[in-house]
């Protein structure tokens, strides 16, 4: 079985900032699982390094169901390049098998549970945790 990981947990430097968030825990978590690294920004069309940008109001379902925004800091929306990356995230899991998937905690995409809205932590999931767990894939987050 495949385990599909955030690129930036594996210290890819995919994250908004340029830069990653190695975790040494993510290996154990991993084990002996082939890995399917992915930056779901990326793959929506977003360049690394990219202003920060946050779920305006609500959570992934809620962009999902255009209930919702993803804006940056200085007010461009890129919800649709959140969507498109969430939705290639869903056919590279497809194609590989996956049925679990380590995420970042608290990512406007891979957040699991928590999100950061300004400088606080709220309930809900990233736009991608939201539409991986549609598809019934299982989600760890670190």
């Amino acid at each position: 079985m495949s385990i599909l990981v955030s690129a930036c947990l594996l210290g890819i430097n995919c994250r908004y900032d340029g830069c990653n968030c190695l975790m040494e825990e993510a290996m154990e978590l991993i084990g002996s699982e082939k890995i399917v690294p992915v930056c779901p920004e990326q793959l929506g069309g977003l360049s690394t390094p990219r202003p920060p940008a946050e779920i305006v109001a609500g959570s992934g379902e809620d962009v999902l169901a255009g209930r919702s925004k993803i804006l940056t800091e200085d007010g461009t929306d890129v919800t649709a390049q959140f969507i498109r990356g969430a939705q290639q995230t869903v056919k590279i899991a497809r194609l590989c098998g996956v049925g679990r998937a380590l995420l970042r905690q608290e990512s406007p995409s891979c957040g699991c549970g928590q999100i950061c809205r300004g400088d606080r932590l709220v309930a809900g999931d990233g736009v991608t945790a939201a539409l991986l767990k549609r598809e019934g894939i299982e989600i760890l987050s670190l």
